[in-house]
């Protein structure tokens, strides 16, 4: 959500501390995004097939809350011959009951849909892009809901015509049916676009928030509370309904005191009145009445704390703002809109809401609206009477609390206002794509923005553009093989039941394959795809964590049996090319610089162990490098790096995750990894590391936490291992010790 500014405006009416006022101007950037065929808008392409399901769900949608969906399913039958009804429109013709699109069904396509469109985002680093397809589908959703509205009027229109002439009484009965169908639109566009709100609102809570949050991090994401907004699918935001319920209802008439424009008018004089520094600029007072919290700090939201010096001005202020609505002779009008709120429910359809609430203030309005009650079956009008007298016995108190509250009401429905005008002048920028000639000249020209599921792009080897290998290796498998043989069991179906098999079961889920087996060491591949943005090192990352946790659980099991248990040491690394390979026959090799790379940062040297394994640290992961001049006796490795023969590393990696530098480069572009502890403990004095951490997706409410811990590279004397200076090399690795994970968690909860 954007930051709010504050502005300090001082009040010459109380003394005491200044008021501080927040302001909000609600707006969507498309900033950056190629502008389509027609040069004014950007052209975008949905998912035929999720285009296609909504719109069956759409038609249902609509049938069922308008009491028409039995009646035309005993009716109809079979379904009618698609060209006859539905030309132009293949799409949209009904479907039998088992082909139907259910609720769960529609909110995992548009889900799967909107992840879609936030990869594609995350593909081109440009957080627009996923507002664009945000926007395209809000506009898809609506434009749809009134065409299928249409379509299902037109359905019925036919029916009523196949009963003329054969079943005149059905005909005629069919013909009300109808009537009330066109009549009520409102109200069942309404229902339907309240049922979608609530749809897109779970996507947003359970699935788009955590990865957006995972890709961009929230303070490069604004814009996306427009789309939460509780008249998304109001129309021009007006519906007494939706208003009696969520804000205050207003007037609609010229005559009415109580319309919005005329309420607005009131409040900007109000602030006026406080004589606050900019009250006078139109755009200043906009933004204050966007802030809805600004009503408790002007007048305590009606309920002020007297006992403290700002309570006693919020008290003045409410005071002075009840005066101003009696004044104005609006502030009955005030009351009675929420004293006839819960009445709408009641009474609707067939009493008119802006009735209900004028019989509240009227007498002669109240005799109509209780002759109208009568005549459609309604035996009572007690409520409505119960009403009036709750209303006519407020003291100045309660007059004064309601005046507060219809403050903050009115705020509210300002702002979200406000946010749906910005979502429209964003809808207008863009072009919904809805035929093939116009696709191709906008796709080869450049201009499109297509927003496909996963199954719908091609999977063609030639559009793979980038790999990552993991390589998981057993520590001491020899001794292992030994032991195991002394006791006269077989090492192969251990290593397999322990190991193997239980990483195998993993591989579907990440999206890996198994590239070859080393005996001792499992080698995987997760290969990245143009147009797919998978997050192929975040979810190698937290596949190399799974692998660790189930070997130590599995670690749990066999020392209870007495049988030895498994180290491992894993290395991943990424390459931005595509692999290459030979053929076997017909099993084709991979060939590839991460493969070294990967064995190279999964081993483990004796002399490092013997140095490490001693002290009490919480990483299974160091590097060091011994001085030049000063050999270390055993198992050194060459390091490419360090630009000479006579550089060496020691390398220690048990039950670690140790990341090549190109595939730490490759994650910070993934996903969004922010810095939680510096100074981290080391073995060696001098330096500490930092640890980043980070949200991964793994599937569509799946969520992995990594914490990523950076180091240098010391240079040490290996007589007595001492620090003699630091080079400028880093190494990383993906903890996996728990006790990070919980020493990071009070970090993480402050962070949200």
């Amino acid at each position: 959500m954007p930051r709010i500014p504050i502005l300090k405006l001082r009040s010459r009416e109380t003394p005491g501390p200044p008021l501080v006022l927040a302001s909000s101007h609600p707006a969507i950037s498309l900033a950056g995004l190629t502008a389509g065929v027609d040069n004014l808008r950007h052209d975008v392409y949905i998912s035929p097939r999720v285009a296609d399901q909504v719109r069956q769900q759409l038609a249902r949608m609509i049938t069922q809350n308008s009491g028409l969906e039995r009646a035309l399913e005993q009716e109809e039958g079979n379904p009618w011959p698609r060209r006859e009804l539905f030309a132009g429109s293949a799409a949209s013709a009904p479907t039998p009951r088992s082909a139907r699109v259910e609720p769960a069904e529609l909110k995992a396509l548009l889900s799967d849909l909107q992840v879609a469109v936030l990869n594609r985002a995350k593909e081109a680093n440009l957080a627009a892009i996923d507002l664009l397809g945000r926007v395209a589908i809000v506009k898809f959703l609506r434009a749809e809901l009134a065409d299928q509205f249409s379509q299902v009027l037109e359905r019925c229109r036919i029916l009523q015509k196949s009963f003329e002439g054969v079943r005149e009484a059905r005909a005629l009965e069919f013909r009300e049916r109808v009537a009330e169908f066109q009549v009520g639109k409102k109200t069942i566009l309404r229902k339907c676009g309240q049922e979608l709100l609530h749809l897109l609102r779970e996507i947003e809570k359970e699935t788009l928030s955590r990865m957006r949050r995972s890709v961009f991090s929230e303070r490069d994401a604004p814009g996306y509370e427009l789309f939460l907004n509780p008249l998304l699918f109001v129309e021009d935001g007006r519906d007494d309904h939706v208003n009696a319920e969520l804000y205050v209802m207003w007037g609609n008439f010229e005559r009415d005191p109580d319309r919005f424009s005329d309420m607005r008018r009131r409040a900007c004089r109000f602030l006026q009145s406080l004589d606050l520094k900019g009250a006078k600029d139109d755009h200043t007072l906009d933004g204050w009445l966007n802030v809805p919290e600004n009503a408790q700090v002007l007048v305590g939201a009606g309920n002020p704390d007297e006992n403290t010096v700002a309570g006693r001005g919020q008290r003045r202020r409410l005071e002075q703002w009840r005066q101003q609505l009696e004044e104005d002779s609006a502030l009955e009008y005030v009351l009675a809109a929420y004293e006839a709120a819960p009445l709408v429910t009641e009474y609707a359809p067939r009493i008119n809401a802006q009735q209900l609430k004028n019989a509240l203030i009227s007498r002669d309005e109240l005799a109509r609206v209780e002759t109208l009650i009568h005549q459609a079956g309604r035996t009572s009008a007690a409520g409505l009477q119960t009403a009036r007298q709750r209303m006519a016995a407020y003291g100045n108190a309660e007059r004064a609390r309601l005046a507060g509250r219809f403050l903050f009401d009115l705020m509210r429905y300002h702002r979200d206002l406000r946010r749906l005008e910005a979502l429209n002048a964003a809808a207008d920028c863009v072009q919904l794509i809805n035929n093939d000639r116009l696709r191709e000249l906008s796709s080869v020209n450049g201009l499109l923005y297509q927003f496909l599921l996963p199954q719908e792009k091609t999977q063609d080897p030639e559009n793979v553009l980038s790999h990552v290998i993991i390589k998981a290796d057993v520590r001491d498998s020899s001794r292992i093989t030994r032991k195991l043989m002394e006791l006269g069991l077989n090492a192969a179906s251990y290593f397999s039941l322990n190991f193997y098999e239980p990483v195998n079961r993993l591989l579907p889920q990440y999206g890996a394959s198994k590239v070859f087996l080393e005996g001792d060491a499992i080698i995987l591949a997760l290969l990245g795809r143009e147009g797919d943005n998978d997050f192929t090192v975040a979810r190698a990352c937290v596949l190399a964590r799974e692998i660790i946790e189930i070997v130590r659980g599995y670690n749990v099991r066999l020392e209870r049996t007495g049988l030895p248990k498994l180290e491992v040491g894993v290395g991943i690394c990424y390459q931005d090319t595509p692999p290459l390979y030979l053929m076997d026959g017909d099993r084709p090799i991979m060939i590839s610089d991460a493969l070294n790379e990967s064995d190279r940062l999964s081993s483990c040297s004796k002399s490092a162990a013997r140095v490490i394994e001693g002290l009490e640290i919480p990483f299974n992961v160091y590097a060091f490098q011994t001085v030049p001049d000063v050999p270390a006796g055993d198992d050194q490795t060459g390091d490419d790096q360090a630009g000479g023969a006579q550089d060496f590393l020691i390398l220690y990696n048990r039950d670690g995750i140790r990341l090549s530098a190109p595939a730490y480069a490759r994650l910070q572009e993934e996903i969004s990894l922010d810095l939680r502890q510096e100074n981290v403990a080391s073995p060696w004095k001098g330096e500490g590391a930092r640890l980043f951490s980070g949200l991964v997706p793994v599937d569509r409410e799946v969520f992995r936490t990594i914490v990523v811990r950076e180091d240098r590279i010391p240079v040490v004397d290996p007589r007595d291992y001492g620090v003699r200076s630091w080079s400028a090399r880093k190494y990383y690795e993906v903890c996996t010790n728990p006790a990070v994970y919980r020493l990071l968690e009070p970090a993480r909860a402050a962070g949200k």
